[in-house]
Formats: C-alpha cells, sequence, structure tokens
C-alpha cells in the first residue's frame, strides 16, 4: 500500500515549541524528552552536548557559559526557522549558562516529527543554527592555566 500522507499527523503541529530557555541549573533529559512527546510522531531526535576534558589538543578543567541578553529571542527565532521548513510536531531546547564541570550537559535540543529522517534533519538543523547564531560564549580553563573564550557567533 502506498504512503498516504493527508493525516492530521502527517503535518506540523500549530505551536510545536514546547520548551526554550537559558538556565544556569542543571538540564534534565527527562524534561527535554517529556516536552516533545506527541502521539502523532514517529521519530524523536534528541541531542545532549556535554563538557568533555579536553579542546584543541590541551586539557580542559571546566568552563562557564554566558549569553547575551538577546539570546533567548535569537533561540526562538532559530527555532521557528526550523518549525518553518520541517514538519515539527514538538521541539524543545535548552542551554546552561554559568560554571559548568567536565560530564556536565550544556545544552540539549529534541525534535519529533512524523518520521525519523525529519526528526534527525530538524534536529541537526536546529543544534548547528543554535551553535553559531545564539550569541552564548564559552569560557574554558585549562588544566596549565591557560583559558580561551570560545565565541557562539
Amino acid at each position: 500500500m502506498a504512503p498516504h500522507f493527508d493525516h492530521p499527523g502527517e503535518q506540523a503541529a500549530a505551536d510545536p515549541i514546547r520548551l526554550l530557555e537559558i538556565r544556569e541549573t542543571p538540564l534534565s533529559l527527562d524534561e527535554v524528552f517529556k516536552a516533545v512527546g506527541d502521539d502523532a510522531t514517529g521519530g524523536t531526535t534528541l541531542f545532549v552536548g556535554t563538557v568533555r576534558n579536553h579542546d584543541g589538543g590541551a586539557d580542559v578543567d571546566s568552563l562557564g557559559y554566558s549569553s547575551h541578553p538577546s539570546a533567548q529571542a535569537e533561540m526562538r527565532r532559530i527555532a521557528e526557522r526550523v518549525v518553518a521548513e520541517y514538519p515539527v510536531r514538538a521541539l524543545a531546547a535548552v542551554h546552561r549558562v554559568g560554571d559548568l564541570t567536565v560530564g556536565d550537559l550544556a545544552v540539549i535540543v529534541a525534535v519529533s516529527c512524523p518520521h525519523r529522517g525529519e526528526a534527525f534533519e530538524a534536529c541537526r538543523k536546529l543544534i548547528d543554527d543554535l551553535k553559531h547564531e545564539v550569541p552564548i560564549w564559552k569560557h574554558q580553563r585549562f588544566s596549565d592555566g591557560t583559558e580561551e573564550w570560545v565565541g557562539a557567533c
């Protein structure tokens, strides 16, 4: 039987942006996954960015994230763009600011779509655009006492 795509569940939801936040408190995979739950989805993709113990050949001890006051609005703009491009049923993104240590969750994004391919593509677009366009900066502190700022945009 040929696929039939005129079912309402095959379309983007009317209000798919369920969670968008920048926060100082630890992030929760369960919270983000729950936010994108939708009975019409066949695929949910979740990306988790963690603080790793190295960067550019140097050992990382810790880092801090800071954001510009416009960061939340930029996240919304990007989320709306992803929703316009893909049949998103539900979307969520949270980014942490403040001091983090190795292993901490820094960012979680999730997208639910009717099919897995769309979910993968939309989630990839969401995280890539957030990393490149949202004014959030990373201040890395290395084991050798040096440090560096890394800008998101």
